[in-house]
């Protein structure tokens, strides 16, 4: 077992316990950054690419046909390969928090179908499911089980929230143990089937599963209930006749005590071990081969690498496997370096010398972009890459993108501060209206030079929003608008004509007889 040390010069931040990676032949992917992915790369997902001790993250797209994705760490992932040979390769994704830590209770599944150059496109679907579906959780394990011809997904362990009728304010974000049902998961119908199992009394988070054919091993794993590492071993057994499947499962002696380790495959039947916790506040440093042949498992302590001081002083490590025997491993950076939340990062290989001769051979055959790019490969729209590398100086900053060099979007783009009320931040946004994908939705105040706002924060609904893009109207935000009511200049009013007035007409005397003027005469008299 050698140890590799990469030094993070910048843009570490985004790797933080959690994250996940994924192998395509031989190519490996950041998935899981802290907080929401900014304009530099919308997916979320990254190329991770190792060359002289230099990290590259080389951001990766998506499909026009593929769903939304959003940044889930400590979800459950697995490899998974049809039932046919010419199934692409592909990785299942359930569960998982999100940046506003929000569980989720989706299942996706992820393939490449393209990797040109420097561009490499994922097709993401979001697979509906329907029977007893799994609650959403972090922490927990999916495996995939093959057996009579078929395959299934087994789903276990982890956490979730306290339901919403028993949170209160103080404890509104509390966890607890999901319940240790096994939960199996038909993907070409999309049903989900729950089995409780007698042996399974306490739910267990941060176990480790290994699997082979029918046969899957749960390894340690950490109980809150009874807040314990216990050195169990299960193993679960899945029969898929032609009617309903079998489940079963045998307590094994042997177990480990540990939770949140990492298991690297180097052999076809053989897995390594790395990392995790022995206890509350102690790492386990011992490393571990697993064993799995002929319908058992075997568990031998094999020798661990020299651990740097770093590393066995740290209080907290986490990592991933990286595929092929190797294993990424991350220690926080305290105030060794400029960026408060950034760590060091080494590279485990568990293989032989010789076989990590000849995957460095079979690398550089298949990755010839280590030096010089390709001329017709398409670049991207806004940055190329993020850099992790042993020395500042090591390689040219000129060609090579940097986080730092881009527009901060927290102080300009989609995350201003609009105005004195604005909720929006890059961190905790989620998308409120249903035409937001990845940011959020603005509109321009036509007060002086104009300036843009969140349209959530104006508490515009939905409709109008539509109606004041598709309409060519000027829009006041709300603290303008009455400002330009003040100041609009009132519309001239034309003067009323005055209707001339019809003069008095004089009243004609009255003409009267000569009997009617004798008879008044007498009257008067």
């Amino acid at each position: 077992m050698s140890l590799q040390m990469v030094s993070s010069v910048s843009n570490s931040s985004l790797l933080q316990p959690g994250f996940s990676l994924l192998n395509f032949d031989g190519h490996v992917y950041f998935f899981g950054q802290k907080g929401w992915p900014k304009r530099s790369c919308p997916t979320g997902v990254f190329l991770l690419d190792i060359k002289q001790n230099e990290l590259k993250m080389k951001p990766a797209v998506f499909s026009k046909d593929s769903c939304y994705l959003p940044p889930l760490r400590y979800p459950a992932i697995c490899a998974y390969r049809g039932d046919t040979e010419s199934d692409n390769h592909r990785y299942i994704i359930h569960g998982g928090k999100t940046p506003n830590n929000d569980l989720s209770d989706k299942i996706y599944i992820m393939s490449l179908i393209s990797k040109s150059g420097k561009k490499s496109t994922f097709k993401c679907i979001e697979k509906d499911l329907a029977g007893d579906v799994p609650e959403a959780r972090y922490g927990h394990t999916i495996n995939v089980v093959q057996s009579r011809g078929k395959s299934m997904s087994v789903i276990f362990g982890g956490r979730s929230y306290v339901p919403l009728g028993q949170r209160t304010t103080e404890k509104w974000n509390s966890v607890v143990d999901c319940s240790p049902s096994v939960f199996l998961v038909d993907f070409e119908f999309g049903c989900c089937t729950s089995y409780i199992l007698p042996e399974l009394q306490d739910g267990l988070s941060f176990h480790v599963s290994v699997a082979r054919n029918d046969t899957i091993y749960i390894l340690g794993g950490h109980s809150l209930q009874n807040n314990i590492r216990a050195p169990s071993l299960y193993k679960l057994k899945v029969d898929l006749p032609l009617g309903s499947p079998a489940v079963t499962c045998t307590i094994l002696p042997g177990g480990i005590s540990v939770s949140s380790a990492v298991v690297t495959q180097t052999g076809d039947t053989e897995f390594v071990l790395v990392g995790g916790y022995q206890s509350e506040n102690q790492k386990r440093l011992v490393c571990n081969t697993l064993i799995l042949e002929d319908n058992k498992i075997e568990i031998v302590e094999r020798e661990s690498p020299l651990w740097t001081p770093d590393i066995k002083h740290c209080r907290m490590w986490f990592g991933c496997d990286m595929g092929n025997g190797s294993v990424l491993l991350g220690i926080p950076g305290d105030n060794k370096q400029m960026i408060s939340d950034a760590n060091y990062f080494y590279i485990l290989r568990c293989r032989e010398a010789e076989e990590d001769e000849e995957e460095e051979l079979t690398a550089q055959t298949c990755n010839q972009t280590s030096t010089e790019d390709p001329g017709d490969s398409t670049p991207f729209e806004d940055s190329e890459e993020f850099c992790f590398s042993a020395e500042a100086n090591s390689f040219d900053v000129d060609d090579t993108y940097n986080e730092d060099d881009e527009e901060d979007e927290s102080e300009t783009g989609y995350w201003i501060t609009c105005c004195a009320h604005c909720n929006v931040d890059v961190n905790t946004w989620v998308p409120f209206y249903s035409t937001e994908l990845n940011k959020p939705a603005m509109i321009l105040c036509s007060s002086g030079d104009g300036h843009w706002v969140h349209a959530q924060c104006m508490d515009l609904s939905e409709t109008m929003l539509l109606r004041l893009s598709q309409a060519n109207v000027k829009y006041f935000c709300n603290e303008h608008v009455d400002l330009n009511k003040g100041l609009q200049t009132p519309k001239k009013v034309g003067q009323l004509k005055k209707q001339p007035m019809k003069p008095l007409r004089k009243k004609k005397a009255m003409k009267l007889s000569p009997v009617k003027k004798s008879f008044l005469r007498r009257l008067f008299e």
